[in-house]
């Protein structure tokens, strides 16, 4: 009996730490929820509520696709009566949406913000390959605005004033887009312009950008930094 209590007592503080902090999730560009699901089912492991958010991230511009993406996220984690803390975890374009969003708005609960691949200095594939045949089709507005141009909304923001890590890959499973990157990139973003200014943390994975934001190392990483502000 003694042995019993001793395990429930241990797993109340493993599942419930962190019961008052919500996380709200959001995918990159061309993605879904899907894409976020195993960092959403660690972090709930791990007694963080969550709140997974679905956009239409070829649909509109960066301007246009924060206030909709980050504040159902809030709203959700809102809806959850223990919250007090709202964390934000975000994939490449999701990371800019933040960004967007919190240089025009305020989240009072705000705690921690962990990016994965963000083109926070905008990415030069964007600029070298935006006259593709379909890149528009594939990418959208928002993908227009990830470059490094007169109109990269990434180099438009300023630096961080939150508490930041992150996240940059350094394998690459698509060399055509490698091929116009500074070395070493994921594929998408090379590992000098993921970061910014004001960053609290960052750290590089051997993964690529397509899929970092699902494997088990950056997802440890991730829960590491919500809990203690570091990597």
């Amino acid at each position: 009996m003694r042995r019993f209590c001793l395990l429930s007592a241990l797993l109340l503080c493993a599942g419930f730490a962190q019961a008052d902090e919500c996380v709200v999730l959001l995918h990159g560009l061309m993605r879904s929820s899907t894409s976020m699901a195993p960092m959403q089912r660690e972090l709930e492991a791990a007694g963080f509520l969550t709140a997974n958010i679905d956009y239409p991230s070829r649909d509109h511009t960066v301007e246009e696709l924060a206030p909709v993406a980050v504040g159902d996220g809030l709203e959700t984690c809102r809806a959850y009566e223990s919250t007090e803390r709202i964390h934000f975890v975000a994939h490449s374009l999701g990371g800019i949406l933040v960004r967007q969003y919190l240089a025009e708005n305020e989240i009072p609960d705000l705690g921690r913000v962990v990016m994965l691949g963000p083109p926070n200095q905008g990415s030069a594939a964007v600029d070298e390959l935006q006259g593709v045949p379909g890149f528009d089709w594939l990418n959208g507005p928002a993908g227009r605005q990830l470059g490094q141009g007169e109109d990269s909304v990434p180099l438009a923001l300023g630096p961080a004033n939150f508490e930041l890590g992150v996240i940059a890959g350094n394998r690459t499973i698509d060399p055509i887009t490698s091929s116009v990157l500074e070395n070493p990139d994921d594929g998408r973003v090379s590992v000098a312009d993921t970061k910014l200014d004001g960053m609290a943390d960052f750290v590089v994975v051997d993964h690529s950008h397509a899929f970092m934001m699902r494997m088990q190392k950056p997802i440890e990483l991730t829960i590491t930094f919500l809990q203690s502000g570091s990597f």
